[in-house]
């Protein structure tokens, strides 16, 4: 062992390499400490000492100039995937973003005037000719959007829900926590599996803030069940004095994409038309948009929330609302469609089957076999959207996903009974070709190892 460990190199002698010449001197010296360190703990493990070292310096120094984040191919069929970021943006929002970052922005000041404005004129305006609600702002995400509606309206006081509404999403955002988080009581109505509108007007008295409806997003109850009315929710509110706050999880705007998408709610029905009076949704799910929380509904709830101190800490930044407002502008152009997105769930079985096959025709060992995508991001629960994929059987194909994922660009597939499964799903323009070439390789690589 004691010889073994004498032979260690110096950190110099590895970073001498000519491999590493054209790698930031400091980049250079993490690695080969790095290796180094490996190494030392492998021989006081009772191993031996790697002979490979400079190259594993070299692998190293490749891996720490790689970003942590960089953009990946999704093939899983999963639209609005969390892990990989939900909805990716439309072109025209990634051109405004662009166009803010280069430079300055008028993010608060009113170009016509000269004078300080606010950041969210854009937001508001589209969202209220869109939902048709009073007004309207936006903060980092639906979960704050939750949480500054409650700190803002409800803290001290109670806040009455349904007790089969008290879900958890992803990422441990459960509705009790969230209410608590506010400063607000929670106060419980009914049973897991069935409320009634009774169950709510039951529980308001004097310290009761507000009444709060929430989607079951990635939940659903089925059998002996039963939930109020949203119309009879609303009646209560005007009745008692007390405001309706709907969460809507993923936050549909427009029609459906897709048949079957008419279980979600649409924004607009909700804050307009079902007479709720604040109704907060995410931007980036089925919106198809950037990181956001939309909050539209009566002016002095609104307002409320826009004044209240913790908004500050949630609001968006210029890159994150120029991304909103080219997304809205779309929709308020008419064309939703082109958000990528909207356009995922929409393709059709007999689409993708074509994709497909154009996979396979290029794949050795590859087929395609109907399936079955998902929306994703809580939309839809148990709701599957009818697919067809690439299945390709490979020795070790865990290990071969892996390499996938590691390539370059990173591709991420599912793995199923021994095979790779592609879902064309959720390609993007110009994602085949790279796709294939991947494939390609994994497949001979597993064909080396038989």
């Amino acid at each position: 062992m004691s010889a073994d460990l004498s032979r260690l190199p110096a950190v110099h002698a590895l970073t001498s390499d000519p491999r590493l010449s054209a790698v930031p001197h400091a980049v250079a010296v993490r690695a080969a400490r790095a290796v180094i360190a490996e190494a030392r703990e492998t021989i006081l493990a009772g191993g031996r000492l790697p002979d490979d070292l400079p190259d594993r310096a070299v692998a190293r120094a490749v891996l720490l100039r790689r970003p942590r984040l960089r953009g990946v191919i999704n093939a899983t069929g999963v639209v609005l995937h969390t892990n990989l970021g939900r909805a990716p943006l439309p072109a025209e929002a990634v051109h405004a973003v662009r166009d803010v970052a280069c430079g300055y922005a008028n993010v608060e000041l009113e170009l016509e005037t000269g004078r300080r404005g606010g950041r969210l004129r854009g937001i508001a305006d589209a969202l209220r000719d869109l939902t048709g609600a009073e007004d309207a702002i936006a903060v980092n995400n639906g979960a704050a959007g939750v949480l500054l509606v409650l700190t803002a309206l409800a803290r001290g006081r109670s806040v009455v829900v349904s007790r089969g509404e008290l879900v958890e999403i992803g990422g441990s955002f459960r509705v009790p926590d969230v209410i608590s988080a506010g400063g607000a009581r929670l106060v419980e109505v009914g049973t897991t599996n069935r409320t009634r509108v009774a169950d709510f007007a039951a529980a308001v008295d004097e310290d009761v803030a507000l009444l709060l409806r929430v989607h079951p997003s990635n939940f659903r109850q089925l059998g002996f069940t039963e939930r109020p009315e949203r119309a009879a929710l609303v009646a209560l509110a005007q009745e008692t004095g007390r405001p309706l706050v709907e969460d809507l999880g993923s936050g549909l705007l427009g029609d459906a994409p897709v048949s079957g998408m008419g279980l979600e709610p649409e924004a607009a029905d909700v804050a307009i038309r079902a007479g709720v009076d604040l109704v907060v949704f995410s931007g980036d799910k089925l919106l198809g948009g950037p990181q956001a929380g939309l909050i539209v509904g009566r002016t002095p709830l609104v307002q409320a929330c826009r004044t209240h101190p913790l908004y500050r800490a949630l609001r968006l930044d210029k890159l994150a609302l120029a991304a909103l407002e080219a997304t809205l502008r779309m929709y308020a152009e008419g064309r939703p469609e082109d958000v990528p997105a909207r356009a995922m769930l929409a393709r059709t079985s007999e689409a993708l089957r074509q994709v497909a096959e154009r996979i396979c025709g290029s794949v050795t060992g590859a087929r395609v076999v109907p399936g079955e995508s998902v929306s994703g991001g809580g939309a839809l629960p148990g709701q599957g959207l009818a697919t067809h994929v690439v299945e390709i059987p490979v020795r070790g194909a865990d290990a071969a996903a892996r390499a996938l994922r590691l390539g370059e660009p990173g591709i991420v597939v599912r793995v199923s009974r021994g095979a790779l499964v592609v879902d064309p799903r959720t390609l993007l323009h110009g994602q085949e070709d790279p796709l294939i070439a991947a494939l390609r390789d994994v497949v001979a690589d597993s064909g080396r190892r038989r």
